[in-house]
């Protein structure tokens, strides 16, 4: 550019300081920018985090699968959680009826707890044929607790046991076996004597061994399988009880009424299980 004469020449700090206004305004409008971007990924992360404690503070929830497991390790732990007292009640209530009685309302009796014996393997308990014990091992019983009873007039004595089975499917398979697929509640008699009776000495069953069986009735409460096996209480070897329709009867309702009553609790079905910090079933 010419210079007219006596008009001084543009100063090269001038132009500098043009320069650096302009860079500073376009800094200028870059910045609310650069905040607005990181005001959203602040925000972004926010959310982010805010779903994920809500994820965390939300109850945890079971699949059925895993609803299933819990049920089953509920009843399955019934046996070693519950007082054998409470299995084997002091005094068991159980009714005679039919036409041998001529009463439609029948006859209501109570059978005594005599003993409760200690825990022992399903071979030694059972007492039952090899073919019997076969099927307990198939299924994987685990043990066997026994008690023995006797009845209003001490004629007639019962050991019920309880057997602990690997899961419902197998001690519907022990139970379908041992009656013919027949046991159902209240229970089937059984095919097989399957039960090893407990004598106690001193009492009526003092004389009540595997000789003495006469009947044996099978009830079957999800993972388990409580048998019930009647004889005399004077020691008298087993005899055709079939052909005696009172005695037949009298027998039977004892043994399905002490089979029935130690079976219910292990029958209930298991509560729902709740989740973790769930006010109600999951």
């Amino acid at each position: 550019m010419a210079i007219e004469p006596g008009q001084a020449e543009p100063h090269s700090d001038s132009r500098a300081g043009d320069t650096a206004k302009l860079r500073l305004g376009r800094a200028g409008r870059r910045r609310p920018l650069v905040a607005l971007t990181f005001a959203l990924i602040a925000a972004a992360g926010l959310v982010a985090a805010g779903f994920g404690i809500d994820g965390q503070l939300k109850p945890r929830t079971f699949t059925a699968s895993q609803r299933n497991r819990i049920e089953a390790w509920e009843v399955a732990r019934r046996w070693r959680v519950m007082p054998r007292a409470k299995i084997f009640p002091a005094a068991v209530p159980y009714r005679v009826g039919g036409k041998p009685l001529g009463s439609g309302s029948g006859i209501r009796l109570t059978a005594r707890r005599l003993e409760i014996a200690p825990q022992a393997p399903c071979a030694k308990a059972a007492g039952a044929s090899p073919a019997v014990l076969a099927v307990f091992r198939k299924n994987g019983c685990e043990a066997l607790i026994r008690a023995t009873y006797a009845d209003s007039t001490g004629s007639l004595v019962l050991t019920v046991g309880v057997a602990i089975l690997r899961d419902q499917a197998s001690a519907t398979a022990v139970a379908r076996y041992l009656t013919g697929d027949a046991a159902t509640s209240p229970g089937a008699a059984a095919k097989d004597l399957v039960l090893r009776p407990l004598h106690v000495d001193g009492t009526s069953a003092a004389l009540f061994g595997t000789g003495q069986r006469q009947l044996s009735w099978v009830v079957g409460a999800r993972s388990y399988v409580v048998l019930a096996t009647v004889g005399y209480a004077d020691g008298r070897p087993r005899v055709p009880v079939t052909s005696d329709s009172y005695t037949y009867l009298e027998m039977t309702s004892l043994a399905r009424g002490v089979a029935s009553v130690v079976a219910a609790p292990f029958g209930v079905a298991p509560p729902v299980p709740r989740c973790p910090g769930a006010l109600t079933a999951c």
